[in-house]
């Protein structure tokens, strides 16, 4: 790779984006995508989306698998958790295969056959205060917080490679309320501390199963349609899988997210901000004529 290269990668790299002062209007002055006609996320109306038996023709089915290290870093924008798959040298030497990494990963429901999407990574957006947080509504209903797990064909070499791909980039979303504790988040919320101000990291080896993350193991009542990244540079082309029945986690939980800072250690926040990691949840963006599918009535 030439060294001009390089330098356009970091130029790439370096531009800001971010949610205050409806920072996110600007967005596509940078990243034109986000412009598009097919942007997430949305309003959902729950009478408009239309019954797909067909969805459950093959069902949605998630082979997840625990995860023995995470790495969770506090982007500015919010917290990411990757999952780190690392092959087990005993079984590979038992196997007689060079490489046996466990794998996460989804099929079936609005799939095609065969396609298998991988688990890479996870990100939450959440508000001020618990009338808002999440980025998709429902009836125009905002949940404090939304988890997002991100999945990329493996018919691709990654997930980078998969992004802006016809049929590259699976999305479920989980809308999450106050309540009980979640005691699977506690793998992460009991360290959020660790990662306070922007750019820290922390790596975590104690093993997390995924599968706690899901409302519902059958997995029946979701709602699906085509969109677009919530966040720069916003490649559309992705199926969001959207989870009727929420999660919850206690207010202590929802209080450690907002105590993170969107700025680095020893910086000064943004003029007329705070300094806190809240409300980094984009706006709904429109329907046009996209349509909403149910897997249940």
């Amino acid at each position: 790779m030439s060294e001009d290269h390089d330098e356009e990668d970091v130029e790439e790299e370096v531009i800001e984006w971010g949610y205050n002062d409806d920072g996110t209007a600007e967005w596509g002055l940078h990243f034109p995508e986000a412009n598009g006609d097919n942007q997430s996320p949305i309003n959902l109306n729950s009478r408009e989306a239309v019954y797909d038996e067909t969805l459950n023709a093959r069902t949605l089915a998630v082979k997840y698998v625990p995860c023995r290290e995470c790495e969770m870093i506090n982007t500015g924008n919010t917290v990411q958790i990757s999952l780190r798959y690392k092959a087990d040298t005993m079984s590979s030497l038992r196997d007689n295969k060079s490489d046996s990494a466990p794998r996460s990963y989804l099929v079936g429901g609005p799939f095609a056959d065969g396609a298998e999407f991988e688990l890479a990574e996870f990100m939450f957006h959440w508000g001020k205060e618990d009338d808002r947080g999440s980025e998709h509504t429902i009836n125009y209903k905002a949940y404090p917080m939304e988890l997002h797990l991100v999945h990329w064909n493996s018919k691709y070499g990654n997930l980078q490679e998969a992004m802006g791909k016809p049929d590259g980039i699976a999305i479920i979303a989980l809308f999450i309320q106050v309540g009980r504790e979640h005691s699977g988040l506690r793998s992460f919320t009991d360290y959020l501390e660790a990662v306070q101000y922007k750019g820290r990291s922390l790596t975590i080896t104690t093993p997390f199963n995924p599968n706690c993350l899901l409302p519902d193991p059958q997995l029946r009542d979701f709602w699906t349609y085509q969109g677009s990244l919530t966040t720069p540079p916003c490649f559309e082309h992705v199926t969001w899988i959207l989870f009727r029945y929420p999660l919850t986690i206690s207010h202590s939980q929802m209080e450690e997210f907002r105590r993170l800072k969107n700025h680095l250690k020893g910086e000064a926040p943004a003029r007329g901000d705070e300094g806190f990691l809240v409300d980094n949840f984009r706006p709904t963006q429109p329907l046009n004529d996209r349509v909403v599918r149910a897997s249940f009535q």
